[in-house]
């Protein structure tokens, strides 16, 4: 993380705010079975957990900034000015299911939204006092570490990040459909079980995509604000930058980016006007540390019938299929299954 001094204030109240909440989030995990839980619908929990990690939230982000806007998981826009051009996204708890069971995976996330577009984001993990957080234009950070997204080249040298449907009336079939075309693509497919700490992963490198229907916003702002500022992209499944109501998340390094669309793009929701196209995924990969300006989290894609084409490698057109390729930081400590 950059040193507090240089921080955006707004970031610095975000980080508080996050580290508020992890520090309630830990007390209960040291006494998992006392925690009251209840069920929103069949198979989605919230326990007393994550209402008390959301109020402290709200009371440290107005007590700040007391004319901003709120939308969380739990209490919806119930707090804040609703007419506000300054939203922050907040999901106090992502991972309850995880967390019930003392499987440690779930994090905080939080996200400011200006205007429609996220400005600040910081996801923490507190079983790790992991901290990623970004401001739009400075870069994305994990502690102190700036995060670039894996150079990983071809899609069958990947490992994948994904949420596997568990509501009632979601199409169970079709997603098992999905991701069979997945596993035969890839390294290996990974479901943790926290969307906002997937996205994270793939920031930092140590997942080289994502992808997930059925999302909420407070489940993709603030991750998709570190991802872009790591040099990847966020879109819908047809590889369109408007994700964040569409339910549903594809993220990746942009050569990744490109390869994941082509799949996905069949199983969207979301109409296309024209068929994909390789060289609308094209993006700078230099090996810079600062962020591409070109791909800023609302804008991470463009589509392909209005927006401008991203930045050629080094001036030729970017195949989907190219050789070879290089090794993030080695990382996790989750056990996981494939």
């Amino acid at each position: 993380m950059m040193p507090s001094n240089t921080l955006h204030p707004m970031l610095n109240v975000a980080i508080k705010a996050a580290r508020a909440a992890g520090s309630i989030i830990n007390r209960a995990a040291l006494d998992i079975e006392s925690v009251r839980v209840a069920e929103k619908k069949a198979n989605d929990f919230v326990t007393e957990v994550d209402q008390a990690s959301e109020e402290a939230i709200i009371q440290t982000l107005l007590g700040a900034y007391p004319d901003h806007g709120i939308l969380a998981e739990e209490s919806g826009q119930e707090h804040g000015n609703k007419l506000s051009d300054f939203i922050w996204i907040i999901d106090p708890l992502d991972g309850t299911t995880n967390f019930i069971h003392g499987f440690p995976y779930y994090c905080v996330s939080i996200a400011l939204q200006y205007r429609g577009k996220i400005e600040q984001a910081v996801v923490y993990d507190p079983t790790r006092n992991d901290l990623f957080s970004a401001t739009k234009g400075r870069g994305s950070f994990m502690n102190d570490r700036r995060m670039r997204v894996s150079k990983r080249t071809q899609l069958k040298d990947c490992l994948l990040g994904t949420g596997f449907p568990f509501r009632q009336g979601d199409d169970l079939q079709t997603y098992l459909q999905l991701m069979g075309e997945m596993t035969k693509k890839t390294a290996a497919l990974r479901r943790p079980g926290a969307a906002a700490l997937d996205l994270a992963y793939v920031a930092a490198g140590f997942s080289d995509g994502f992808f997930e229907s059925g999302l909420q916003p407070w489940d993709t702002a603030a991750g998709s604000l570190l991802i872009t500022e790591a040099g990847g992209l966020v879109g819908n499944y047809s590889g369109e930058a408007n994700f964040l109501h569409e339910k549903e998340c594809m993220a990746a390094s942009p050569k990744i980016y490109a390869q994941m669309a082509h799949i996905l793009s069949p199983f969207s929701k979301v109409s296309r006007e024209k068929p994909l196209d390789a060289s609308t995924f094209e993006h700078n990969d230099d090996d810079s540390e600062g962020p591409h300006e070109s791909t800023p989290a609302e804008l991470a894609v463009p589509t392909p019938t209005t927006s401008k084409r991203l930045q050629r490698v080094k001036g030729e057109p970017m195949s989907i299929k190219q050789n070879g390729h290089d090794t993030p930081p080695r990382r996790p400590r989750t056990p996981t299954s494939r």
